[in-house]
Parts: C-alpha cells; sequence; structure tokens
C-alpha cells in the first residue's frame, strides 16, 4: 500500500508537470541509510530476464543486475536487496516517486524516455537483438536463405518495420502474413502456416524451448535485424548513481574479458596480473573512493555473481533451458558489440 500511495503521488506530481530529479549522491545516501536497494522486478513471469520459482525465489538476468548493484554497495546482496513487482506503466512513477531507486525491466532506451520522463540510462547491459525463427527442416542458415517465403507477424508492429526494412537493405523477399496478435502471429509459425517469425532473439529461445515439442526443430537466424539498448533507467541528477550502474556493468564485462570468473578471483585478488585488475578488484586502493564505495565492491560482485558469462550463461545461456547464443551480446573481441570501460 505504501509503494501504490508513493506511485500515485508521483503520478499527479507527473501530470502537473514537474518530474522529479535527483541530486548527486542522494540515491547512494539514501538506500545507504535504509539498508536495502529498491528495484524493480516484473509483474509477471518474463523468462530468462525475471522469473520466481516454486518457492518464490527470483532469478533472470535482470534480477542477477539488481543482485549486482545491491552487492557493490552493501558487500552482498542478502538482506539488502528488495525486488518491487511493478507493471510496465508503474516503473516510471514508481522511479520518480523514490519508491524504486532504479529501473531493470529490460527497459529499451529511447528519445522521448530520456527527455521526457525525467529519466537517465546507464549503458546499455544487453541489446535486444530483433531476429528471425524458422522451421529447422527448412534447411536456412540465413536471412537471404529464406527469400520467396512466408513471414507471420502481427501487423502494425515495429517488428514488422524491422523485417521489412531488412529485407530492402539486404535483397531479399518475404510474403507477410499479418495477424491482430503476436499470440495468434506465433501460433501460425508453429503450425507450419509461414516459414519464419520474427521478435527478440531470446523471446524466440523462450518459445522454442516451452512451446514447442521438439526444440531442435527451431532455428533461430544469426541475422540481426535490429537491436534495441536495454538499459537501467535512473532518476535525473543523480551522477554518482549513474556511475555506480555504468561501472557495475563495467566490471562484469571487464572481468569475462581479463579472465577473472567467481571461481579464480581469489586467486587473482592475491596475485593481480597487471595492475589494471589490481585496481579493479581492490588491491590497489582508492577505486571505491571514486563511487562512494569500498574498496572491494567489484571484488565482492565477481565473487558472489561470476562475469558477464557467467550471468549470462546462468540465466539465458547455454546453462538455462533457453541456450541462447551471445550473438550481438558477445564482447567486440569475440564479434559482438559490448565492451567495458577503461579503468585505471
Amino acid at each position: 500500500m505504501k509503494l501504490m500511495r508513493m506511485i500515485a503521488l508521483a503520478g499527479s506530481m507527473a501530470m502537473a508537470g514537474t518530474a522529479a530529479h535527483a541530486q548527486f549522491g542522494s540515491t547512494l545516501k539514501a538506500v545507504k541509510a535504509r539498508g536495502f536497494l529498491s528495484c524493480t522486478g516484473h509483474n509477471g513471469s518474463y523468462p530468462g530476464m525475471a522469473e520466481v520459482d516454486n518457492k518464490g525465489n527470483w532469478k533472470g538476468f535482470d534480477i542477477d543486475m539488481c543482485r549486482a548493484v545491491a552487492t557493490a554497495i552493501f558487500g552482498t546482496a542478502k538482506g539488502h536487496l528488495k525486488i518491487q513487482p511493478t507493471s510496465w506503466e508503474q516503473r516510471w512513477p514508481a522511479l520518480q516517486s523514490g519508491a524504486l531507486d532504479m529501473v531493470i525491466k529490460a527497459t529499451g532506451w529511447t528519445m522521448s524516455r530520456d527527455t521526457e520522463l525525467g529519466v537517465q540510462f546507464s549503458r546499455p547491459y544487453m541489446l535486444a537483438a530483433i531476429s528471425y525463427a524458422t522451421h529447422a527442416d527448412n534447411g536456412a542458415k540465413t536471412v537471404k536463405d529464406l527469400n520467396g517465403g512466408t513471414l507471420c507477424v502481427q501487423s502494425g508492429t515495429t517488428l514488422e518495420r524491422y523485417a521489412a526494412d531488412d529485407q530492402k537493405a539486404r535483397g531479399y523477399k518475404l510474403e507477410v502474413v499479418p495477424f491482430d496478435s503476436t499470440e495468434a502471429a506465433k501460433a501460425a509459425f508453429l503450425s507450419g502456416r509461414c516459414d519464419a517469425y520474427v521478435d527478440w532473439d531470446l523471446q524466440l529461445a523462450v518459445m522454442r524451448t516451452t512451446e514447442v515439442k521438439d526444440p531442435k526443430s527451431i532455428v533461430i537466424l544469426p541475422d540481426v535485424l535490429a537491436a534495441e539498448p536495454i538499459a537501467i533507467a535512473m532518476r535525473q541528477g543523480d551522477d554518482q548513481w549513474v556511475d555506480i550502474a555504468n561501472w557495475v556493468e563495467s566490471i562484469l564485462l571487464e572481468a569475462e574479458q581479463a579472465g577473472i570468473t567467481s571461481a579464480n578471483v581469489d586467486e587473482m585478488r592475491a596475485h593481480p596480473p597487471t595492475p589494471a585488475i589490481a585496481t579493479m578488484l581492490g588491491v590497489t586502493p582508492g577505486v571505491g573512493k571514486r563511487l562512494g564505495l569500498k574498496d572491494d565492491w567489484a571484488y565482492q560482485v565477481i565473487k558472489q555473481l561470476g562475469n558477464y558469462s557467467e550471468i549470462w550463461n546462468r540465466n539465458v545461456g547455454q546453462d538455462s533451458p533457453y541456450e541462447l547464443k551471445r550473438g550481438v551480446n558477445a564482447l567486440v573481441k569475440n564479434g559482438g558489440i559490448l565492451y567495458p570501460l577503461i579503468m585505471d
């Protein structure tokens, strides 16, 4: 009820045209004083990103990102993280009211949100890659192999536009079979009505795992039609808080790039192979002070949650039911577009 009252108050503020803003350092101070991070969770199952098991425990990529920020602040997320199930509509007024400290909810970074809602975004922690699924017996390896085939899609969506734009750019043609809903388009594809279906590759992987008797009968093509940046949303005005979000993301990528895992981070900290790793893991003093955190914040995050690859594999990748390949979400050195910031 308290959360709902705060959301209602924020809604009235927005209607009055007075979007709330934070002040530099105010969010971290408030979170420390409260004793826990308030982070949004999906109000229903969003496989791979946020799920609740039969014991009521949260898991998923978004949930682990919430845990990573809480761990950086408190040294552990246990007892210091409150996942607030929040609808897509409620996330913005809840953030503005202070009921949420950050929104980590498969949220796309768009210009309207960035400029009109009083929201500030972190660098993207994931790219929602828009791709095609097709039937394995088609033998298609790339989108051009689908040329002349049919595409099931919900009409009037950005997915339909992405597909049309990609066809023009790459020189192939699909006959669009339009439907009034995503569910109808998906059902038609799975029944064999169409050769292809388009969606976020994670949603395609979930569909393949949960809605098909033989997951190997569905192939997700490697071509990326478009990629929506998924980022952490925070209130504008508190650059320190945005810095914390950005550097938590970055050390997960830096750890992967440097080969630091939850299993070997103790050895790496005891014998840092480079000055940069010594700084990152808090062996060289000062890295925590820059953000208002303890010097071992990055070490604790890696030790307890692993690097980016470990989080990916556990929630959406090879160790999960969805077995989603990294694709554009791989490190630059591995053919993707993700990279760590420079820690010096």
